[in-house]
This record gives structure tokens, sequence and C-alpha cells, in this order.
């Protein structure tokens, strides 16, 4: 169940980062970078508890990023692990999103819920539920949304 639910999450998040890359070649973004953060950036969530999506290590999931920060980085991947540790939420601080790809795929992925796989939130319902963590998070993310989508 997990192995098919981190699939699909990570191939709608990199397809959404994707279509960004392509809509955007004045930001010349390293697109084979993108996809690969993107399908890679939940790889730590084995790690964590969280039994809704069929997790069942010993970490908080809050600390699924920086987990698989440690196993790219301990394979050499150093950029890979930076996305990781720099996805979740808006970036948690400390571990904001930095690069142009990074904040890409950040974007991209908070469409997707892995608890709800078949839903794909619109801009509005992202920004609805960011704001619980603060609207400094929901300003990030629609400045983003400004610079990603071409409707907003």
């Amino acid at each position: 169940m997990l192995r098919q639910l981190l699939l699909k999450h990570s191939r709608d998040v990199a397809d959404k980062a994707l279509r960004i890359v392509d809509a955007h070649p004045e930001l010349h973004l390293y697109r084979q970078f993108v996809e690969d953060g993107a399908l890679l950036h939940d790889i730590g969530i084995y790690l964590t508890d969280a039994p809704g999506i069929h997790c069942h290590g010993s970490r908080p999931y809050i600390e699924h990023g920086r987990a698989g920060g440690e196993l790219l980085r301990k394979e050499g991947y150093e950029a890979l692990a930076r996305v990781c540790e720099r996805h979740t939420g808006t970036g948690l601080p400390g571990y904001e999103p930095e690069t142009m790809e990074e904040q890409v795929i950040c974007y991209a992925d908070k469409f997707f819920s892995k608890s709800h796989p078949d839903r794909v939130r619109t801009v509005e319902q992202t920004a609805q539920s960011l704001r619980k963590f603060g609207e400094e998070g929901v300003e990030k993310f629609m400045k983003w949304a400004k610079m990603f989508e071409n409707e907003c």
C-alpha cells in the first residue's frame, strides 16, 4: 500500500512540476533535476510513524523530509537531499526552499495529499490548507502561484 501511494503521489508532484518547467522556459530550470527531486522528495516517509498512510517507522512524520535528506546524502546526492529537507509546508525554519527548482517542487507538492491521493487541490484550497500554519506560508505559496501559474 505505501509503495503504491508514494509512487502515485510522487508522480503527480513530478508531472505538475514538469508542467511548470515546460511553461516557464524563462526560468531556466533544470528539467531532469526537477523530475528526479519530485520523485524522491518523500523517500523518507517510510521511516516515520503515520499509520493513516501506512508508515510504521519510529520518527514523527514532520521529520520525513529530514529523514529522506539523510538517506540521499549518505548516497552522495546532496542537491536531492536538500529537496527532501526543504519541501515540507512552504519550508520549515532553517529548511526553506532556496533554488528555483526546490521552490517548484515544494509548490507542486502542495496540491497533492497522501491522505487523499485521488484529490487535486486548487490554488485556493491549497492556500486554505496552509493557513493553519500561519499567514507567512500562505503568502509564500501565493507568491509562487503568481510566478508559476499562468492563470494567477
